[in-house]
């Protein structure tokens, strides 16, 4: 069946986590893919989507593995190999960068806004990097950590079609693949795009398959808490939540972008039934205002309303999740 011109696959992948073992491979939800098809249907544009439920290894998707544009997702991709150069001891949270002028660029964030030089960690870059989507903290931490070495990570992640094409509001420099640009920043597709938030849900930092190590639980935690500030809640988030997750702690961490014709949003949700991965992206979309209401950010929320409707009925509870330390035991709740 085509969905507006796109041909949703039903390729999958094996379970990762001990509890869908019992399960065998996923299995598809084609009752939810009729629900999602729908939903992509009425959206005036084209919509493509992986969700993983992490308990019971069910999968849903529409073209989980078309090629899309990032926007500012792909900087889930730079907290990743964060992560690898802090757990290898190359980088630390706590060392010093310096905010230069010659990197302060427009768009999302504060950064670009404040008086040059400044003085940040590189924990404190990589919030602002994701809870604000600042783009001028995204360049710094591209500085410091190295456009290579980040695509050298996803390599090894085994994420094939992702890549990071060049800084923000940045010309591409250097040979650059043939790809970059229809894609601009940076490309990749729905179900990678949930295989690195499902690294940080499961806190599978090593790409050789060697045992988790103990200290891996806490540097989870914190890159995990990052991503459960993210301060847009327009998108995936808009219709699960409604108290004021920054007094009570939210059950979703994600990373939304967005251009003018196109929304996205990676999300790893604690629900009551277990925690779920969507990762969803619109584009070509018809509605390219920059208003809460954009039908983009309106799908996207209809798209995570159904899946939590359909996999936990009962709703969230960001109890059910241990956002501190991934590979301690859920807390009893």
């Amino acid at each position: 069946m085509f969905v507006r011109g796109i041909l949703p696959t039903l390729l999958f992948l094996p379970v990762l986590l001990a509890p869908a073992l019992a399960h065998g491979f996923p299995q598809e939800d084609q009752t939810l893919d009729q629900q999602l098809q729908s939903i992509a249907a009425a959206h005036h544009g084209k919509l493509t989507l992986y969700a993983h439920n992490l308990r019971t290894g069910q999968t849903a998707s529409l073209s989980p593995d078309l090629p899309v544009k990032t926007a500012s997702t792909i900087k889930l991709g730079i907290l990743l190999d964060a992560a690898e150069q802090v757990r290898a001891g190359h980088a630390s949270l706590s060392e010093k960068l310096v905010l230069e002028h010659a990197n302060q660029v427009e768009g999302s964030g504060v950064l670009g806004e404040l008086t040059a030089p400044l003085a940040l960690t590189l924990g404190d870059t990589l919030t602002l990097m994701v809870i604000l989507s600042d783009n001028t903290a995204t360049n710094m931490a591209i500085d410091r950590l190295g456009l290579d070495h980040i695509n050298a990570t996803l390599r090894a992640a085994g994420l094939k079609q992702t890549w990071l094409y060049k800084k923000v509001y940045v010309p591409a420099t250097g040979p650059m693949p043939a790809d970059q640009p229809q894609f601009g920043l940076g490309k990749t597709t729905a179900r990678e795009m949930a295989a690195i938030m499902e690294r940080f849900a499961t806190c599978r930092l090593s790409f050789d398959n060697s045992p988790q190590v103990p200290a891996d639980g806490p540097l989870c935690g914190v890159f995990l808490h990052m991503l459960r500030d993210q301060q847009d809640r327009n998108m995936l988030p808009r219709y699960l939540e409604t108290m004021d997750t920054s007094e009570q702690g939210s059950a979703i961490a994600d990373k939304i972008g967005a251009l003018d014709a196109l929304r996205n949003d990676v999300a790893l949700v604690a629900t009551k039934a277990g925690p779920v991965i969507i990762s969803a992206f619109t584009f070509d979309n018809a509605d390219q205002r920059w208003i809460p209401e954009n039908e983009g950010e309106i799908t996207l929320a209809r798209v995570a309303q159904a899946i939590v409707q359909r996999w936990s009925p009962a709703g969230l509870d960001p109890k059910t999740f241990p956002w501190d330390n991934p590979l301690n035991p859920a807390p009893a709740h």
